[in-house]
């Protein structure tokens, strides 16, 4: 490896880090109050950068994310449980690292993101909505936690919102930028 490539692909670590975290101060500062659960909101916009970060930086993006997901849960959601706070950081970073690889599977997802359609993306939505609360609860489970269905179900509401909100607006800022730029 190159160290113009190990470069850019640390500078897509720090940048994954740096949207996260920016994200979840936006989304504390804007939803603190929808809160379910510590770690489970009812808008969830650091759902949105964490899929949204792992579609554009794929491996670099999911290590920013493991890293960023640690940080915050280790320190500020779950501090006297190393459990939860370890799981947590490898499952938020797991279901979005594989939802992207299944779209380089099913759809041939170029790294360029040009064959993302935006039904594709819709697609990619539901399927990281499903797949990050599924794996999180799925651990809950396997640790004897109760109330599985309403936290699943705030978390699916949570992550989808927050996911629609974040790529769908990106979205619709890059074509305004690019109309006014035309």
């Amino acid at each position: 490896m190159t160290w113009a490539i190990l470069r850019h692909q640390l500078l897509q670590v720090l940048a994954t880090i740096v949207l996260f975290a920016g994200m979840l101060a936006l989304n504390e500062l804007l939803f603190r109050s929808l809160e379910f659960a510590p770690g489970i909101n009812w808008v969830y916009l650091p759902a949105g950068m964490r899929l949204l970060c792992t579609l554009l930086f794929a491996e670099a993006g999911a290590v920013g994310l493991l890293a960023v997901s640690w940080g915050v849960s280790f320190l500020v959601f779950f501090p006297g449980n190393f459990d939860r706070a370890f799981m947590g950081g490898i499952l938020a970073t797991l279901a979005p690292y594989l939802v992207y690889r299944a779209a380089r599977h099913l759809y041939g997802l170029q790294a360029s993101l040009a064959n993302l359609t935006p039904g594709r993306l819709l697609v990619l939505s539901l399927a990281y909505s499903v797949a990050s609360p599924l794996f999180h609860h799925l651990w809950f489970a396997w640790r004897g936690e109760p109330d599985l269905m309403r936290g699943f179900a705030a978390m699916f509401i949570g992550d989808l919102a927050g996911t629609l909100v974040v790529l769908y607006g990106l979205k619709g800022l890059l074509a305004l930028v690019a109309r006014r730029a035309g």
